[in-house]
């Protein structure tokens, strides 16, 4: 069996027996490629893959200095190919199990964006909307749907791409309670409970109403179709420079500005960890990291023991 036949039998076996989601078989597609064009790998079969090859892979992947999250991943994803074909009995061995692997990512923290930044954005497109006068255009449509994105950005965390998933029925009635299929569509749900953020929901959806029917998914661009990831990047980016923002904000730093919020406001760590979608509380703890850059910031600035002088 050659590469190519190899991969097209893992990935029928990731699409029809593992039930992958399309994203995650779409990194699976570019990181097989890759490895496939891989110079020491043309004309080979799979069973003269070994661990030599695998090591000056990975020496290739490094040199392209790639992100150790990224790289991480590519071997992840070839690790999990050869697990399959030894499992079907297609190679004898996986030449992974004759390698020791520990590539450590260094503990970057999570940018985030200040409540001050929030607050000029959120006062910057709210101002933008009270401007029209003619509601039946669809620029004054479309600044309610980037206002409703906006406010559930913040108000929820949830992340960019579950944001463009959402379908109307994921909404109970009221716009109380949303419901989030997360990574490895694991299920959960987060209440929504400020007033302005429903309001914005629903004034999005009454303009929107007979078109959001058709298609279904509750956010829609100008055509009607799926409101893409990469669309809500720019509109965040195009109110960013309007309102005069210096920073870069991303719809992620929305997610990480949600979850260390919550925390310096004293809210439990596993509260926070289920609304975000986390299923380790490892990967939540890194906003305790933050928290308590914040907590020395205000021990610095703000502790009654800096106004008096004593000896």
């Amino acid at each position: 069996m050659d590469i190519l036949k190899a991969i097209d039998e893992f990935l029928f076996h990731c699409i029809y027996e593992k039930n992958l989601s399309d994203k995650t078989l779409k990194a699976y597609k570019i990181d097989l490629n890759q490895f496939r064009q891989f110079k020491l790998c043309e004309n080979k079969e799979i069973k003269q893959i070994d661990k030599n090859i695998l090591k000056e892979y990975l020496k290739i992947l490094y040199e392209q200095n790639l992100k150790e999250k990224t790289i991480k991943r590519k071997l992840a994803t070839l690790k999990a190919m050869f697990t399959y074909l030894e499992f079907e009995e297609y190679i004898l061995v996986s030449p992974f199990r004759k390698m020791k692997l520990s590539i450590k990512e260094p503990q970057r923290l999570p940018k985030t964006i200040e409540l001050k930044e929030i607050k000029k954005l959120f006062i910057y497109v709210y101002k933008l909307k009270n401007q029209f006068k003619n509601k039946n255009t669809y620029t004054y449509k479309s600044i309610l749907r980037d206002i409703a994105v906006l406010e559930l950005l913040f108000a929820t965390g949830v992340r960019v791409a579950e944001i463009c998933d959402i379908k109307t029925k994921d909404f109970n009635s009221n716009f109380n309670e949303l419901k989030i299929i997360g990574k490895g569509d694991k299920q959960r749900t987060i209440h929504i409970c400020n007033n302005e953020v429903k309001n914005a929901l629903k004034e999005y959806q009454f303009f929107f109403k007979e078109k959001i029917k058709k298609d279904n998914n509750f956010f829609i661009n100008r055509f009607n179709k799926k409101l893409s990831e990469q669309s809500v990047r720019f509109m965040i980016k195009k109110y960013q420079n309007k309102s005069k923002i210096e920073k870069h904000l991303t719809p992620h730093m929305f997610r990480h500005s949600f979850a260390t919020l919550l925390l310096e406001e004293g809210v439990d760590i596993r509260y926070i960890q289920h609304m975000l979608g986390h299923s380790s509380i490892s990967t939540t703890q890194i906003y305790t990291k933050v928290s308590l850059k914040h907590q020395k910031k205000i021990l610095n600035t703000k502790h009654p023991r800096r106004n008096f002088e004593v000896g």
